[in-house]
């Protein structure tokens, strides 16, 4: 996720460009970058490493040309291909810098598409996916002529995207059309907005918002001509549409930052469909889900005789399920350490073993110490992480990226879904490699995956049901959840997130473990939380919960549709998830929960997005 500004007018550029990045800064700080135009067309860019204040220090210190253009294309960027650098910073550019592009998306045919270019003569400066559209914008370019500038470029941005597989949205910038901005949409988000000096282009309102409230969100496949004059509308086959109708929108800036969302965590909540496609995107196949950085070790994943996954917090809870995963989908013994612990019970790790790290920041001193012993012992060691080039994946042999983009909140949610959907493309492919999995199987995976934003999508239907549910959770004192196998994974994650932005004390037990000495606490009114996601485990789930409902528990149920039946007599309150199977079934069954927590900690009046002792990225041990 990466934020995208564009300003086309008759007043300076430069200070709506930079005031654009801080406000969409959010979004991705990795670098920052813009690209400005002069009258005469010509093109300038800027860029730097690190934070938008490090661009705006460099274009003060530049020459006037900033200051007097009064068109340009800016970028804040969130790395997804290519570390975090000066070089691999937006906008991109043509060898000659005729061209300006800032992209936002994913790429998936780039390799192909720059073994072209580089064919043809093309040099390129980065390592990212989106300086690909650069070249072929200027390809396409070549020989134009006309009346009609604009309209040239507007064709050879038609006809580029026509080459691109994956997702972007665009805004590109020409020296032989002064004055014009094309700007096109294609499964990521990009809004147009109109003021009464010029317009406007972002990913989204919250940079349009100190100058307008005439805006209008680009429909996936559109294209936009931006000019001093106003905005034309073009399908994605070339032919143009009606004239764009803005609408007005009466958010604040700080609700146009969260999306409109009252806090950045439901805000990512909700993201996770999208998010969860972005992980899939590219990675699955009709013949089983295919990571090439896997293709890099394969040796090592079929040698390996057992695989430990280190991680804290949440990133451990994933890494629960991501055991299971192995063993049942890659014959793979497998195990999850809690990271801080790992190092200082002197552990068993055989050379060959498979390490694997887990973190959101990717920056967690304990795994990423837990990650550099067992490496130092022989283990090959891969991450699962979000941000790119962080310590962990710089330390790691092979990194494999989430790309569920920034997460501001510090209580993890779809960082948390997305670690677990790559979990389970590693685990199957590595079952692929190691002939656990058959041709049939392989492909009912890649088919399953496949649904997991639709079946998320379903799952956030739930929520004015369980908001209802979370003001009666509220005024209680302590909360207990309850899960067997995957669902204890589950149950883990639940309680977590509603002791975090709560700060309701809750407790996550093995449903087994309940008759052992913690039935005890379970009194009159006592509120319970099971999950039943698991066919051949429902049944002794039920069994224990019947154990707290027979002592006064107040049972809320999360179950998927076909086990409803066995939870629902046992349960004063259920919640039916969508029917997924059940090696999936945590990504969705976590979803309920984050609302519930959410939810909870709105009705106790606690700062949700910062709760009280804790930081988003924990860098010492």
């Amino acid at each position: 996720m990466c934020g995208i500004v564009g300003y086309v007018g008759e007043e300076q550029a430069l200070p709506v460009l930079l005031d654009g990045l801080r406000r969409l800064e959010y979004r991705g700080y990795d670098s920052a970058g813009l690209a400005v135009q002069a009258a005469g067309g010509a093109v300038t860019l800027t860029k730097r490493s690190g934070r938008v204040e490090a661009l705006a220090r460099a274009v003060a210190a530049g020459n006037g040309l900033f200051s007097s253009a009064r068109t340009g294309i800016a970028h804040t960027r969130w790395a997804t291909h290519g570390r975090p650098s000066e070089e691999n910073a937006h906008p991109h550019a043509d060898e000659a810098a005729t061209v300006a592009v800032v992209h936002n998306g994913i790429i998936e045919n780039h390799h192909a598409l720059r073994d072209e270019l580089v064919a043809r003569g093309h040099t390129f400066r980065s390592q990212t996916d989106s300086e690909v559209v650069a070249h072929l914008v200027e390809e396409a370019l070549a020989g134009a002529a006309g009346t009609d500038p604009g309209g040239c470029l507007r064709a050879a941005v038609t006809n580029t995207c026509r080459r691109l597989h994956g997702s972007y949205a665009l805004a590109v910038l020409w020296q032989g059309a002064p004055g014009v901005i094309v700007g096109v949409r294609h499964q990521t988000p990009l809004v147009v907005g109109w003021t009464a000096a010029g317009m406007l282009l972002a990913s989204d309102v919250a940079a349009l918002l100190p100058y307008t409230h005439e805006v209008l969100p680009l429909q996936d496949g559109e294209l936009v001509v931006l000019r001093t004059s106003g905005a034309q509308l073009y399908a994605a086959d070339g032919g143009p549409l009606p004239a764009p109708r803005p609408t007005r929108v009466q958010w604040d800036l700080p609700a146009a930052e969260r999306g409109g969302f009252a806090h950045f965590m439901l805000k990512e909540i909700h993201e996770q469909p999208q998010a969860l496609a972005e992980a899939l995107r590219g990675r699955l196949g009709p013949r089983g889900p295919v990571l090439p950085e896997l293709e890099a070790c394969a040796d090592a994943v079929r040698a390996a005789g057992r695989a430990v996954l280190v991680a804290c917090g949440t990133a451990h809870h994933a890494a629960l399920v991501g055991r299971r995963l192995l063993e049942r989908s890659a014959a793979l013994p497998a195990e999850a350490d809690i990271a801080s612990e790992f190092r200082y019970r002197d552990p068993f790790v055989a050379r060959g073993d498979l390490a694997i790290a887990v973190s959101q920041s990717g920056e967690t001193a304990d795994t990423l110490a837990a990650l550099r012993e067992a490496g130092a012992r022989g283990a090959h060691t891969l991450a699962v992480v979000n941000v790119v080039d962080s310590a962990i994946a710089r330390a790691a042999q092979v990194a494999l990226y989430t790309q569920a983009g920034p997460e501001i909140a510090v209580a993890s949610t779809k960082a948390y879904t997305t670690q677990i959907a790559v979990l389970a493309l590693a685990a199957v492919h590595a079952g692929r490699l190691r002939g656990a999995l058959d041709a049939q199987a392989l492909a009912a995976w890649s088919a399953d995956l496949a649904r997991l934003p639709e079946w998320a999508q379903a799952a956030l239907m739930l929520e004015p049901r369980i908001a209802d549910l979370a003001e009666r959770l509220a005024r209680a004192n302590h909360c207990f959840f309850l899960g067997r196998g995957l669902d204890w994974a589950t149950a883990m994650e639940g309680q977590l997130k509603l002791k975090e932005v709560s700060y309701l004390h809750a407790e996550a037990y093995a449903a087994g473990e309940l008759k052992h000495g913690t039935l005890a606490l379970i009194e009159a009114g006592t509120p319970v939380v099971a999950v039943f996601t698991q066919p051949e485990l429902a049944a002794k789930t039920a069994s224990n919960v019947a154990e707290v409902k027979a002592r006064g528990a107040r049972v809320l149920g999360v179950a998927t549709a076909s086990l409803a039946a066995i939870a629902e007599p046992l349960c004063d309150d259920l919640v039916c998830l969508p029917e997924v199977p059940a090696l999936l079934s945590p990504v969705i069954a976590a979803i309920p929960l984050q609302l519930l927590a959410y939810h909870t900690a709105v009705a106790r009046g606690t700062d949700v997005d910062k709760p009280r002792n804790l930081a988003k990225s924990v860098t010492v041990e």
